[in-house]
């Protein structure tokens, strides 16, 4: 959250006491919405963790879900590099827009986004420690290891299908999605070429 030391060097002078807001999912990265805070709407989403703004339509305070009921519940808040605009990552309950749309900018992120994020994390392990990481001892183990455990979740994957057990199905296509994006990394290959690939396969 933001701390009293960033809340004395916000520059509300420069922004005639009106601070730009930018609204983040805090896991997805999507870009949620655009709003204005000025102190008193700051100190109240400080105080209950959830979003609120100013009202230049309403010219009052409002809290983002206060009728909707569709909060934006607060992860963090960080002021940008001049302390003239705020980030908020944010979880959201229910859709932001009031067109019933995650986003008011909806779509606002590409799909591959979380799985790029996930990319450059486990890009991030090929230098770590084999002891206290499982990535890292995929990667020390070798291509064909890694290539063996896809294969060995692929039919996990299948066989929880074919048995129609859902949450088995659910844990095992995610182990299947790592250890594929783990080889793919092994190999160097781009994950977002592969979504660009499908895209083209399927137009």
């Amino acid at each position: 959250m933001l701390t009293e030391q960033q809340q004395a060097l916000l520059d509300w002078d420069k922004t005639q006491g009106m601070m730009p807001v930018i609204v983040q999912h805090f896991v997805s990265g999507e870009v949620l919405m655009h709003g204005y805070m000025n102190p008193a709407a700051l100190e109240k989403t400080l105080a209950e963790s959830k979003v609120t703004f100013f009202s230049r339509t309403k010219n009052r305070l409002w809290t983002k879900g206060e009728t909707s009921g569709n909060f934006l519940q607060v992860v963090s808040i960080t002021p940008d590099c001049d302390n003239d605009t705020l980030l908020v990552l944010a979880d959201p309950i229910g859709p932001t827009c009031h067109l019933g749309t995650t986003s008011c900018f909806s779509p606002a992120v590409p799909e591959w986004t979380f799985l790029y994020q996930l990319e450059q994390l486990l890009a991030s392990r090929k230098t770590a420690d084999p002891e206290s990481s499982y990535t890292a001892r995929l990667y020390a183990s070798g291509t064909k290891r890694i290539a063996q455990k896809v294969g060995e979740e692929g039919v996990e994957t299948a066989l929880a299908a074919t048995v129609n057990d859902r949450d088995e199905l659910t844990n095992e296509a995610s182990d299947l999605v790592y250890h594929l994006m783990v080889l793919l990394q092994d190999q160097d290959l781009d994950f977002r070429a592969v979504i660009n690939n499908l895209r083209d396969r399927h137009k």
